[in-house]
């Protein structure tokens, strides 16, 4: 059995310590991002997880999180977009997929209609006026 190499590229679907959108830790961020759910939500979950009777436990886990995740990259992703995108794709992959066969529809709608302005007759015809002018 053959081990991973340690400078892996960062995996989009991982949870991740957010220490840059964090308060503490940045457990509670990084469980937002990963869920999809609101960091404020997810902060008072914790919070009432540190008065129930299982405070220890919460604790316990916080730490133990905050020793074993690895810090979410920087370069993660390269846009707000492809953020939202693997964001979906975590929390809702059944709508992801739908988007993304949208987004592929349109991308094939797209192309049919530069394939059929660029085999027109009038493209050619064009294309050959442009020709005469320039010469």
């Amino acid at each position: 059995m053959t081990t991973p190499p340690h400078n892996q590229p960062p995996r989009y679907n991982k949870l991740y310590l957010d220490k840059i959108n964090g308060k503490i830790g940045g457990v509670c961020a990084g469980i937002s991002d990963y869920t999809g759910i609101d960091r404020t939500i997810i902060r008072i979950v914790s919070i009432l997880g540190l008065l129930s009777p299982a405070s220890g436990i919460v604790i316990i886990a916080y730490v133990l999180m905050c020793w074993l995740l690895d810090a979410k990259p920087s370069d993660l992703f390269e846009s707000k977009e492809e953020d939202e995108f693997w964001k979906g794709v975590r929390t809702q992959p059944k709508n992801t997929i739908r988007d993304v066969r949208h987004r592929f529809r349109e991308i094939e709608r797209r192309l049919r209609a530069a394939e059929a302005h660029v085999t027109s007759p009038e493209y050619n015809l064009h294309k050959e006026f442009e020709d005469l002018k320039k010469s």
